[in-house]
Order: C-alpha cells, then structure tokens, then sequence
C-alpha cells in the first residue's frame, strides 16, 4: 500500500523516526504540503495521514485510490467525515496521547505568571539584585501562592481534568464544566456553569472543543464576568476566543494576564491583535509537542494503520 504523509513536519522534525510506518507500505513524507499540491501528492495514496492539510470532499472525490485516512492529531475538523462515511472511506484520530504534556504546559504557564522565574533570573544577571539594596526583590505584581485560588476548567475531558488534577495538588480549589457532567476524578471539585467559572476563577483554563457553541465563547461580555486579577490560559482551539475583545482587555486592564498557545489561523498572522497585546503569554501551538507526547502519537497512528489493514479500524471518527 502507498502511504503519504502530507504534513510530517511538527510530528517528527527530526527525533521521532517513521519506522513503524515504513514497515507498513511504501511510505512518502512531505513534512509540508501547500493547499494547491494536494491531488498532485496524494494522488497514489491508498493511506493518506496528515495534520493541518485539510481533504475536503471536493479534494477526496479527486482521490480515487484512497481508502483510509489517518489524522496525526485529536481534532479532525480539517476532514469532511461526513462524505468520508458516505464513500465507506474510515477516517481514524489519535484521541489520547497529549494529556499530560498539555496539562503540564498549561501548569508552566500559570506558574510563570504568578512566579516570574525567568524573568527575576534575567533581572539579576542584569545587576538588577546587586543595586536593590536589599536581599531579595521582585518586579511582579501577580507574585502569589497558588493554594487556596480557584481555578477553572472549561471543557472537563481528559486534559482538562489532568489539568484540574494538577491545580488540585497545588491545594487550589477546582471549578469544572462540561456538558456532560460525566467525571469521576480522585480529588475533590464542583461543577459550576459557565458563567460561575468566569466570575468566581483567579485562573481560567480553557479544553473544550471548537464547534458552533463554543466559537467566540470567551468574547467582550464573557470577559466583562471576570476578576480583573484573573488569568486566562487558553491551549485548546484559538477561535474560542474574540482575539481582538481579548487584546483589548489586556491592553485596558480589565484581567490581569492571559496566555495562548493557540490563535484563530496558524501559523499567527502579522495583524493578529493578540501580537501587540500586554501582559500576554504566546507561544507557538506547543503544548502539545512533548517528545513523549509525539512518540506516543507516531506509535498510535502506526497502530491505527495495522488496525486497518487488518480489516478491523480501530479510533475511528467516521461511521462504517
């Protein structure tokens, strides 16, 4: 069987070989793959896996030979499963494998915003300690302990609730949402609404999904709910988030910081607000990308290719 990979970049830049794949057809790796070569290099796939390159039905009808998709990642918004079901094509997703890379990212930025590790390091290489007269000093204005705040989980599946697990050991207390309501957790925690999570959290951490519901769901007035010392940490999808409401709260003072690892289009665009907002954490889209996390994803792809192959999918997000 052709196997192709059209965007294998981000999943191994270098540290985590395909092996497993190559052993399971003949394997060709793009690490990048422009919208308009698609067809061209999918065109002898029977096996395409692929990350952000989206296969929309107007691209798979022009994909006769494809018979399996394999999405190198959790969400698979970027793939119409709704004709892939339709032609009998199984799309299969890699839905466990980031949890505590995610979780933990999401602890290192609340950390750094209440703590400032990297920053006082810098100041006092600077001669910043030296001069201070003093035996110690800070420049944070966020300088607390964690234990006893609150903070809240919107989106209470796996990561989430690592997440919440992890605020838990820091004895904060935990405020969780889902729609579902379905968790059992070893620590203690309170469902709460939406709005109860904005108005009550020092820390707002967002893990759910993007879907029609929640596009824009942290926007002006969800914000106006908020402490003006909260924090909001965002590694889920960018679109919850009203990029421009949010920018403008940071900038006027109405919460005290915010982190994202994600924005509304990826790579960030040079117009984004979020690029000239204050008291803002961003990083590149990498609380995912823990070696650990992108072995653990390579082994559970290969393993969704045998699953096929063997006549029996497995991790599937189409129907049969």
């Amino acid at each position: 069987m052709n196997i192709t990979v059209l965007d294998g970049h981000t999943l191994n830049p270098g540290d985590n070989p395909w092996t497993e794949i190559e052993a399971l057809g003949n394997l060709t790796v793009h690490d990048r793959t422009p919208v308009d070569e698609i067809l061209t290099r999918a065109m002898d796939a029977d096996i395409i896996l692929t990350n952000k390159c989206p296969l929309s039905a107007e691209t798979l009808a022009q994909l006769p030979k494809v018979k399996f998709i394999a999405v190198l990642a959790t969400g698979y918004n970027i793939i119409d499963t709704g004709y892939c079901s339709e032609k009998g094509i199984p799309v299969s997703n890699v839905p466990i494998y980031s949890t505590d890379a995610v979780a933990e990212f999401v602890f290192s930025l609340i950390l750094d915003f209440f703590k400032r590790p990297a920053l006082h390091s810098t100041l006092s290489q600077e001669g910043a300690w030296e001069s201070s007269g003093d035996f110690c000093f800070w420049q944070n204005p966020h300088f607390k302990e964690l234990a006893g705040k609150t903070l809240g989980v919107i989106g209470f599946g796996r990561i989430g609730q690592r997440t919440a697990e992890l605020g838990a050991a820091f004895k904060m207390n935990i405020l969780g949402h889902s729609r579902s309501r379905s968790a059992e957790t070893s620590f203690p925690f309170e469902w709460a609404s939406i709005a109860q999570i904005l108005e009550k959290s020092d820390v707002v951490s967002l893990h759910c999904p993007l879907t029609p519901e929640t596009h824009g769901l942290i926007n002006e007035a969800a914000i106006g709910k908020m402490k003006p010392t909260a924090f909001l940490v965002n590694t889920a999808r960018g679109p919850l988030i009203d990029e421009q409401a949010l920018a403008d709260a940071l900038n006027s003072g109405r919460i005290a910081g915010a982190a994202c690892d994600v924005v509304s289009v990826e790579p960030i665009l040079p117009g984004n607000p979020l690029l000239r907002a204050k008291n803002l954490t961003l990083t590149p889209h990498i609380a995912w990308a823990a070696i650990e996390a992108r072995q653990r994803l390579m082994a559970i792809t290969a393993g969704n290719i045998r699953a096929f192959q063997a006549g029996s999918p497995i991790n599937l997000v189409t129907s049969r």
